[in-house]
């Protein structure tokens, strides 16, 4: 039977969701400004950087998995996911500085100091970040609280991506003082240092209390034998790649259009602003799982999303800012639904595993990083791909072609992900995760 009882306060829900901030704070700068700081303001060309982003996604694709196997056989007083926010906040913060470090080396030089820190800052947030999932159905055995603390979480993640969305480019502006390699340098120490702090505070303050020891330490092979009867988790897996596929292009894409189509950059921060409309589908969540299940709560966050996306292409295409702004807003909406409940049913589908008389939860959440590093490598070839086979070329007007590929990669590319997401989302059965898990304690 399932435990009614709350096991934790609000101390711990809280240091747990600010752990997601912690993460986003360096994260979100990656996901959002990193291609443009490469190509605009490192000198790199977007081939190059296409081909980097790609490369670094392979090896995060490899880490995730490596990383949830180290999970799956950590043994310390501390649990089995805990510990590694002592071992790895100090290490990512360090390699998030030097990505956005520009030292005056040649052409080459500078590619290769690029692989070194973005691969090195690619594990580091790997392993700071894949516990946050794995960790999650340890802490209580209530769906309820779960899905809690899973909302806090999210709440706290997107209020910081949106904090990163609206004030990177002022906060480059004011350290840089016109120099942006120094505004983007000192801005990263800033979220940095915040960053550090706040992952400790994580370690310090939440705690695992449900494992089952005879089953959490299995060897390899009985691991993957129960991953490929763990349907829910394959389908949840492909869904989270899709979502952060379409996150990155669509990111990515922001500066370029509002730079070389609207001629407003500056106008960034304010599109941005929009996508706090994320926190409202957060919070909904608690509210539509009390009469949807889950997966009738993300399907409904994803036609939020597509309707969204739809209104934005209005909004490009009659070059008519607040139909474009609407646009943002709704769709930002429909992503704080989508988002908000990957990590919730992530665990569900870790305690269906341990249904299955496997306990690893360090595999199963390593779906999350797995998705985010495939979906943001291979979103990042797109776009930077793209760029580069039109002609892109940076700071200056762009050809039609390129014009052409950067309302692709912002509006048709995203609208057509959104379709395949419900479409494979219709495969997640619910009902069986459910059935089995009932019995689990």
């Amino acid at each position: 039977m399932e435990n009614k009882e709350w096991q934790t306060k609000w101390t711990e829900r809280l240091s747990y969701g600010m752990s997601d901030a912690a993460d986003n704070l360096v994260f979100q700068v990656m996901t959002t400004y990193l291609l443009y700081f490469y190509t605009d303001v490192y000198g790199l060309s977007a081939g190059d950087v296409a081909v980097l982003f790609i490369v670094a996604r392979v090896a995060d694709v490899l880490e995730s998995i490596l990383i949830g196997f180290m999970i799956d056989h950590t043994h310390s007083r501390f649990g089995k996911s805990r510990p590694f926010f002592l071992w790895f906040a100090l290490p990512y913060v360090v390699f998030a500085i030097l990505t956005f470090v520009t030292p005056a080396f040649s052409e080459q030089g500078k590619l290769i100091w690029a692989y070194i820190t973005y691969l090195g800052l690619g594990f580091f947030y790997t392993a700071v970040n894949s516990p946050i999932t794995s960790v999650l159905p340890t802490m209580t055995q209530n769906e309820r609280e779960l899905t809690l603390l899973g909302v806090i979480r999210q709440f706290c993640g997107s209020s910081v991506q949106i904090i990163v969305g609206v004030f990177t480019l002022p906060l480059v502006a004011f350290f840089g003082h016109g120099n942006k390699q120094q505004g983007f340098l000192f801005t990263i120490i800033l979220f940095g240092i915040i960053s550090f702090i706040l992952i400790l505070n994580t370690f310090f303050h939440i705690r695992e209390r449900f494992t089952m020891p005879e089953i959490a330490h299995q060897p390899i092979r009985e691991v993957t034998q129960m991953l490929k009867r763990n349907h829910p988790w394959i389908v949840i897996s492909i869904v989270i790649f899709l979502f952060w596929l379409v996150t990155a292009i669509k990111n990515q894409t922001t500066i370029y259009y509002f730079k070389y189509t609207l001629n407003a950059k500056d106008l960034v921060p304010l599109a941005n602003a929009f996508m706090f409309s994320s926190l409202f589908g957060v919070l909904l969540i608690m509210r539509l799982t009390t009469f949807w299940h889950k997966k009738q709560t993300m399907f409904v966050g994803m036609l939020i999303a597509l309707g969204g996306q739809i209104i934005l292409a209005l909004g490009v295409y009659s070059k008519l800012l607040p139909v474009l702004f609407g646009g943002i807003f709704v769709n930002s909406l429909g992503h704080g639904i989508i988002v908000g409940l990957v990590s919730i049913m992530i665990a569900d589908t870790i305690r269906y595993g341990m249904s299955l008389g496997i306990q690893a939860e360090g595999i199963l959440a390593a779906t999350d990083d797995f998705g985010v590093n495939l979906g943001l490598g291979i979103g990042g070839l797109i776009t930077g791909g793209l760029f580069h086979l039109s002609g892109y070329l940076p700071n200056q007007a762009q050809n039609t072609q390129t014009l052409q590929m950067i309302n692709l990669n912002y509006v048709w590319i995203p609208l057509g992900l959104y379709l395949l997401m419900m479409i494979v989302l219709s495969f997640y059965s619910e009902e069986t995760i459910q059935s089995r898990t009932r019995s689990v304690k």
